[in-house]
């Protein structure tokens, strides 16, 4: 009977394994190994494309207002400040690959006395005619600009200076050529040109201070000549 009993026991203590005690369990990734990548709503993915959108069109008006700050609101060339960066950018490359050129500060005559017989607006046509005559007598890599009032400046690429006195002669003889009809008279400008070189050792305010002065000193002959 002793035995019977201990067989008994034994085999309950061997019996089957239950299908939950005898399951592996597939271990389950922690927090720090298992990152997902974020997903993006269609929302979301609209909103990025309009604000890089309006940054395009922001830097687009950033642009243009650069630009019109840089440029006279009346003729359409580089006012004083576009013309000076033109300048300090021609000699940088000047300094850099040993090129040269002129730079040519001309004046005109008679613009006070047009503006004050016949008005501002006479006085604007002048300007354009000047402008438009100044853009016709220079190459596409020449620069023109309106340094203000009556005062314009060109700057001249590749030029000795025998070519570049030659090239201010023929501008004011240009302008001189052209003729106005206000109030029933025929009117003339005339122009007056001073020119300095443009080498490795100028720099932009000094070039166009030399400019200015030889400007002044061909507008007191022309006057004396004109006498």
């Amino acid at each position: 009977m002793k035995k019977k009993t201990r067989a008994t026991a034994s085999r309950a203590g061997k019996g089957p394994k239950s299908a939950v005690s005898g399951r592996k369990t597939a271990p389950r990734p922690s927090s720090a190994s298992g990152t997902r990548s974020p997903v993006v709503s269609n929302g979301t993915k609209a909103t990025i494309r309009r604000l890089k959108a309006q940054l395009a069109r922001t830097q687009a008006q950033i642009e243009e207002l650069q630009a019109s700050a840089d440029t006279d609101f009346l003729l359409g060339i580089p006012n004083r400040r576009g013309f000076e960066r033109e300048l300090h950018r021609a000699i940088a490359y000047i300094k850099r690959y040993r090129a040269g050129g002129a730079l040519v500060v001309l004046d005109v005559d008679r613009l006070k006395p047009i503006n004050d017989a016949f008005g501002h607006a006479a006085g604007d046509q002048v300007l354009k005619a000047i402008a438009t005559t100044l853009l016709a007598q220079v190459r596409a890599s020449d620069v023109v600009g309106r340094l203000g009032g009556d005062e314009f400046a060109l700057l001249l690429w590749n030029l000795s200076e025998t070519d570049a006195h030659a090239k201010a002669a023929a501008l004011e003889e240009a302008i001189d050529r052209l003729t106005f009809v206000f109030d029933g008279r025929t009117i003339t400008a005339g122009a007056s040109a001073g020119v300095t070189l443009i080498d490795t050792h100028s720099e932009a305010g000094r070039a166009l201070e030399a400019a200015d002065s030889a400007m002044y000193v061909r507008k007191a002959l022309r006057r004396h000549e004109a006498s």
